[in-house]
């Protein structure tokens, strides 16, 4: 593990695999690693406010990961994506999904797995304060607070 580099290309280089240009990954494996970076996202906050029992760290990421928040910060950001950003977007949200949410109509997983394209897109391109940034600003937006 080389020092200076990004997470990202740490993973890489311990365990190097093809190189692929991400515009050609599909939009659910964007979701799919978005999906991740936006968990881990809200962990690392919940953690970083107290120090609790695993249970009510569970409980307190599970109100802002569901499908039904997802749709709720993103709605809010539609005019703060820029161009490339709202084309995964609407990518993601386009897709066909072989799942649906337990908890969450049809629409909310849809807008949901759009955001987790974006963040998977974000992740992949190097571009994780971006991600940050819309997080932040879409949980502020949705009145959604940590």
């Amino acid at each position: 593990m080389e020092k200076g580099l990004s997470f990202l290309q740490n993973i890489q280089e311990m365990f190097p695999g093809k190189a692929v240009d991400v515009r050609t990954y599909s939009p659910l494996t964007l979701a799919y690693i978005g999906d991740a970076v936006y968990d881990l996202i809200i962990r690392t906050v919940v953690v970083g406010k107290a120090n609790r029992p695993a249970n009510d760290l569970h409980r307190i990421t599970v109100k802002y990961v569901s499908a039904t928040a997802q749709a709720k910060i993103v709605d809010c950001l539609m005019e703060e994506f820029t161009e490339e950003e709202l084309s995964v977007y609407r990518r993601g949200k386009n897709a066909k999904p072989h799942t649906m949410a337990k908890n969450a109509s049809p629409a909310e997983y849809l807008h949901a797995t759009g955001f987790e394209a974006v963040l998977g897109y974000l992740y992949l391109t190097e571009q994780t304060d971006r991600a940050l940034e819309l997080v932040r600003l879409g949980m502020q937006k949705a009145g959604l607070s940590l």
